[in-house]
């Protein structure tokens, strides 16, 4: 599993309708508006390198609306949620 983060800026008053379209994106599991820089937050979680490329620089920016974009390539998640997961399954 791949994760990413990508920070993006978005036109003046697009940002309903491009959150609503990057949350339909398969691999984008959350989209969140934000105050600060940015306008909205994208999560993502594919399953390698290739689809994280093909995702970002593609179908991402496709989107009508988007002016600029950073991307935060995870080297490791650490999520409480992924713990407890596990040890529930008893790993």
């Amino acid at each position: 599993m791949v994760s990413a983060v990508v920070l993006l800026n978005v036109e003046p008053g697009q940002v309903n309708e491009v959150a609503g379209k990057l949350a339909g994106l398969e691999g984008i599991s959350e989209v969140f508006s934000v105050g600060g820089r940015f306008d909205l937050v994208a999560v993502i979680r594919v399953k390698d390198n290739d689809t994280m490329a093909e995702l970002v620089t593609n179908k991402m920016h496709s989107v009508t609306g988007i002016t600029n974009s950073e991307t935060l390539i995870a080297f490791k998640v650490f999520s409480e949620h992924d713990l407890e997961a596990m040890f529930s399954i008893g790993l």
